[in-house]
């Protein structure tokens, strides 16, 4: 049995779940969220918990039971509390700015401006202070996907750590040309 599978997923006050088959469906203060769940697997509400199970022990429902477990969870989380994910701007001249509120404005070394545009659903904050940019939302795929495109438009580099990079990532220096032999 799934480790994860197993243990049933604990719905908090202000959320509401609902199973519609393979549809689940997840309302909460931060927004709505939805699902089409795999086929091997089933997924019952019992009071204030969301159980889900397995349709038999072949290795693709083995495999979609702990994955359904988590998308619920995830959902349930998103809708309850949120995601966020926070990303370094490193680099002198690089920023970025808001531009009302739904655009970022990205200062990245290029010969031109990025203008982002945030998807549905998604908040930013940055702080100039310690140049960063947080991206806040109720689905953790989004919110990560985002942070993803965001961090692509300048990769860290490994000489001088210029780029834009997660807050929790490590950039591993290099070291430059040697000067004389």
């Amino acid at each position: 049995m799934s480790r994860i599978g197993k243990q049933p997923v604990t719905i908090p006050d202000k959320v509401n779940v609902s199973v519609d088959g393979a549809f689940v469906s997840v309302k909460g203060p931060l927004g709505e969220l939805s699902e089409t769940l795999p086929e091997l697997v089933s997924t019952t509400v019992e009071g204030s918990e969301v159980t889900v199970a397995r349709a038999d022990e072949s290795r693709l429902a083995r495999a979609a039971h702990g994955l359904a477990r988590t998308l619920v969870a995830n959902m349930v989380e998103g809708v309850a509390n949120g995601f966020s994910r926070k990303v370094l701007i490193e680099g002198v001249g690089y920023r970025a700015e808001m531009k009302g509120d739904r655009w970022i404005l990205f200062t990245l070394g290029y010969s031109h401006p990025i203008l982002y545009e945030l998807a549905d659903g998604l908040k930013a904050a940055i702080d100039n202070k310690e140049n960063s940019v947080t991206i806040t939302g109720a689905s953790k795929q989004l919110v990560g996907a985002t942070a993803a495109e965001i961090r692509a438009l300048r990769p860290p580099e490994p000489y001088k750590g210029k780029g834009v990079r997660y807050s929790d990532e490590v950039i591993r220096r290099k070291e430059g040309k040697s000067a004389g032999k």
